[in-house]
């Protein structure tokens, strides 16, 4: 390690007298910057309760799409006036503590390195780093109560030198695919919900509840049987007040959605043989946000379920079952798991996107993961890309990994994965393109026992056929995430302090702080496969891809790793480039 990035890594080198920042006036690319330039602003001096930090790189990512295009109207914005207020890109981002408010100075250092969980809720509300509160593109600036005193305390997580600067700032969309294999939904009838049980006047199975019934505030019981509504009191207790609404038709429910929970909707619903895709399309969209609907029965639906994917992604809205009689059967994480199975195959759809990469990379190095390993992109460029960066690691690592563009072959995705799991069908599939028919397209190669995780978002109201029978007859899981917490984070953050994580390999492109804005534009083009990662310290050096920088800076390529990905010693040999220290 050279003097001079021993001095950067202690963050005590003196200050220059200016910040470089890439401020966002108002929606639209040619709103970040001025006349497509950074700007120059006087470095601010820390408050008691405020830390001054350096950002040493910030991650490129897609999900700020939404906000260039929609600028102060974006939902984290709530319609703020960006020319006179205004925000900046990067959630994703390492830092380095420079200086301490008096106040802080118990719990934070000089030279102190901090990752940063963007996504921030104070006083319940959601606000985020790099939306509502400006983010890391740019060289220095404050953080205070904002970001160290908001809900869930302090969304910063302190690091050891274990992790180099890029690796760091690419722990938050690492946590965002950690945490999509975290149990989100809620698995258990809700204490204080609001329940509604719906069967079918003719039923007349022994229904049975082996476990506890939290009590609801109140049930509706709709066409069951005397014999279910005196399970349903015995286990709910005498003061809970039962309304019976019996003979409702599909198009009563919103109506009863209105009466009874102000439009909420119910946080259980348990719907006793069901038959009618029909009914239960109407009846999931009385599910609450983060309600469970549990489905019991043991014959099929007379066909596909129209399902609100979006809600699955973002509201956590789950659905579980089982064939009966036990009604409690269907609840618990025994039943629902959310990892991929052990030894299993996992299929990967849109795997050649940053997020894609990181999900087939996560599933490799999974040490208890699956076996065979199926990776669909459409993107030729990227589908090499996606072979001769985990192909190798796959090896390595005991796994079978096999590549699929549907756009070229002849078969079809599903009769590839069936061929290729010996007509049985894959355990995991995930979703990593936001598009509702590739969605239902995927639920229809799911083993039995099949988790289908839709990792991308669709709006709320994007409606997808699903073979929900599969749910209840084969024990199918339909689950999604958006966003990350803390604690996910953290768990990257020792994953890759322990050698089981390399965030690094998603690097694909590198800049310095003048090619920020060209560096937003690469990544909505997807311009390379892999993730854009921008370093504000360093100037002079434009955007370019790791096979460019062997051609135009081979002292710092030379510090690539096997396989020519990024690492630490690269970094250590782009601050002794690039870093200016003449202002010091």
């Amino acid at each position: 390690m050279t003097k001079k990035y021993e001095l950067y890594r202690t963050g005590q080198a003196p200050l220059p007298d200016k910040t470089w920042s890439w401020n966002m006036y108002g929606a639209g690319i040619e709103n970040i910057g001025r006349d497509g330039q950074p700007e120059a602003f006087p470095i601010p001096e820390p408050a008691d309760n405020q830390l001054l930090v350096r950002v040493d790189s910030v991650g490129m990512c897609f999900s700020d799409v939404k906000l260039i295009r929609q600028g102060g109207a974006h939902p984290k914005l709530y319609n703020r006036n960006l020319a006179e207020e205004p925000t900046r890109l990067g959630h994703e981002a390492a830092l380095t503590i420079i200086k301490v408010g008096k106040d802080l100075q118990d719990e934070y250092q000089s030279g102190q390195r901090l990752a940063i969980q963007p996504d921030i809720y104070q006083n319940g509300r959601s606000t985020a780093y790099g939306y509502t509160i400006p983010g890391g593109l740019t060289q220095y600036h404050v953080i205070g109560p904002e970001v160290l005193d908001a809900d869930d305390g302090a969304y910063v997580l302190p690091l050891t030198d274990e992790l180099g600067y890029a690796e760091t700032a690419l722990t938050e969309p690492w946590a965002c695919v950690e945490a999509s294999y975290t149990q989100r939904r809620r698995l258990e009838p809700k204490a204080g919900g609001r329940l509604w049980v719906i069967g079918r006047p003719e039923d007349e199975t022994a229904y049975t509840f082996s476990a506890e019934l939290p009590s609801p505030s109140f049930v509706v019981v709709s066409d069951v049987s005397d014999a279910v509504k005196t399970l349903i009191r015995q286990k709910v207790g005498p003061t809970v007040e039962i309304f019976v609404r019996d003979g409702l038709r599909p198009s009563d429910f919103p109506a009863l959605k209105a009466e009874l929970t102000d439009g909420e909707g119910f946080d259980d619903i348990i719907m006793l043989s069901p038959q009618s895709a029909e009914r239960m399309s109407e009846a999931a969209k009385l599910t609450a946000f983060r309600g469970t609907f549990n489905l019991v029965g043991d014959s099929p639906l007379d066909g596909k379920v129209e399902i609100d994917v979006g809600r699955i992604h973002y509201h956590y809205t789950a659905y579980v079952g089982n064939p009966g009689p036990d009604i409690a059967a269907s609840y618990g994480e025994a039943r629902n798991r959310c990892d991929l199975l052990p030894g299993g195959a996992a299929v990967f759809v849109g795997a050649g996107g940053p997020m894609g990469q990181m999900h087939v990379q996560r599933a490799i190095e999974l040490k208890n993961g699956p076996k065979l390993v199926i990776a669909t992109e459409v993107n030729e460029m990227r589908l090499a890309a996606l072979e001769d960066l985990f192909g190798p690691l796959a090896e390595a690592n005991g796994k079978q990994l096999l590549t699929f563009n549907p756009a070229t072959e002849e078969e079809s995705l599903q009769e590839f994965v069936l061929n290729a799991t010996d007509q049985i069908g894959a355990d995991d599939v995930v979703v990593c393109v936001p598009v509702a028919p590739l969605m239902a397209e995927a639920g229809t190669y799911l083993a039995p026992d099949g988790m289908l995780v839709l990792f991308a978002g669709v709006p709320n109201g994007t409606m997808a056929a699903l073979d929900m029978s599969a749910v209840y007859l084969h024990n199918a899981q339909f689950t999604g995430t958006s966003g990350s917490a803390l604690a996910d984070q953290a768990t990257v953050i020792a994953k890759t302090v322990a050698g089981d994580l390399s965030p690094n390999r998603s690097v694909a492109a590198v800049g310095g702080m003048e090619a920020a804005r060209d560096g937003v534009e690469a990544m909505m083009e997807g311009r390379y496969p892999g993730k854009v990662v921008i370093f504000p310290q360093i100037s002079g050096l434009p955007l370019m891809s790791l096979a460019e920088l062997k051609e135009k800076y081979p002292a710092v390529a030379e510090k690539l790793g096997s396989g020519d990905v990024w690492t630490a010693d690269a970094e250590a040999a782009l601050v002794e480039t690039f870093w200016q220290m003449e202002h010091a």
